[in-house]
């Protein structure tokens, strides 16, 4: 496993199945920026607003078409397998829910404070656990943390715009000194 923080503003996403996990999962995405399309036969569980289209049929292949990920949230080990078979011809990243050996990512536990995120991974093994890991980690971090981070994007690109490296820098120490300040 490779962690990554992909941007998905404006990129399309398409979640299949519209149960509560699929309603939930097109909800994170949408936080991320995503343009999520949702298809599925019934609409089991309201979903998120935001959502780019809600298309109220099966799966078929070629809905993946366009897609940077995916998610088959369905239940149906069926319509599961196609939908993974057009993933991999079509090198659309899947997350194929509760179904870790063919999912290509994972959905993580996160923590967000402003533009700092901490991202806890089980590597599919135990949601409930990576949740459990970030409320610990986020019960002992300092809650001025996007502050901090806005005042260290400021002073960065202060120094760029000078034409200075912000390399070899005491970036540590002014961090500490920025979370005691503010």
């Amino acid at each position: 496993m490779f962690p990554l923080v992909v941007d998905l503003r404006g990129r399309r996403v398409v979640v299949i199945g519209a149960g509560r996990v699929g309603s939930d999962k097109a909800r994170q995405l949408l936080d991320a920026g995503a343009l999520v399309t949702v298809i599925s036969k019934e609409l089991l569980a309201p979903l998120p607003a935001g959502v780019d289209a809600f298309i109220a049929r099966a799966y078929e292949f070629g809905d993946l078409e366009g897609a940077l990920l995916a998610v088959a949230a369905t239940g149906d080990a069926t319509v599961n397998d196609a939908i993974v078979r057009e993933a991999n011809e079509r090198n659309v990243l899947l997350n194929v829910v509760d179904d870790v050996g063919r999912s290509a990512f994972y959905f993580t536990a996160n923590y967000r404070d402003g533009e700092v995120l901490v991202s806890v991974s089980t590597g599919g093994a135990s949601p409930a656990l990576a949740q459990w890991v970030r409320n610990k980690v986020a019960s002992a971090l300092p809650r001025n943390l996007a502050s901090v981070a806005s005042r260290l994007r400021a002073e960065r690109t202060s120094l760029h715009t000078a034409g200075e490296s912000t390399e070899n820098r005491p970036w540590m120490q002014r961090v500490e000194q920025l979370v005691e300040e503010l």
